[in-house]
């Protein structure tokens, strides 16, 4: 139960740092996707299910106060989150590599859903330019963060687990 509350005030805390401080601190109107990083980190630390119900909620929230569509983002963050978690057997906390590389894929992933489904379909065909100007450098200002974010995410996680293993090994 602690660990659904604590999951619940990082994703809160990471869309209000994603609406608030990066909104004031963007490069050029991009701003690092602060919900990719802690829906991907979970979903490799934790697994599939875990992933995706972050995923979910993590989505819900940005459908609720920013999409046009109910459930649009909802959908693209359960998929990031449920392919993050497909890596979990090859996640070692001490490993920064692999979370750069699969945080990187997965905002590529949610970069070009978002392009398909809110450009391509209203005939925006100018994909070169939306790649060079909004894809690359919001892939690269999100692993930049992720960088400082990541180890954030990591503690939580291990001080999480620790404290379950404890608890666990009370009724063993």
């Amino acid at each position: 139960m602690l660990r659904k509350i604590i999951v619940f005030f990082t994703v809160i805390i990471g869309y209000l740092l994603q609406c608030t401080l990066f909104q004031r601190i963007s490069l050029g109107g991009i701003v690092p996707n602060i919900l990719v990083i802690i829906t991907s980190s979970f979903g490799f630390m934790r697994g599939k299910k875990e992933g995706l119900l972050i995923g979910f909620f993590a989505g819900f929230i940005i459908d609720v106060f920013y999409g046009d569509i109910l459930g649009f983002y909802a959908l693209i963050y359960m998929i990031i989150g449920y392919l993050n978690g497909f890596f979990r057997q090859l996640f070692y906390p001490e490993d920064i590599k692999l979370p750069l590389i699969l945080i990187s894929g997965s905002e590529l992933l949610y970069c070009f859903s978002a392009y398909v489904f809110l450009f391509l379909l209203r005939s925006k065909f100018n994909f070169s330019f939306y790649f060079v100007h909004v894809i690359l450098p919001e892939i690269v200002y999100t692993v930049l963060v992720t960088l400082v974010f990541y180890k954030i995410i990591l503690w939580i996680n291990e001080k999480l687990e620790i404290r379950e293993k404890r608890s666990a090994s009370k009724f063993v």
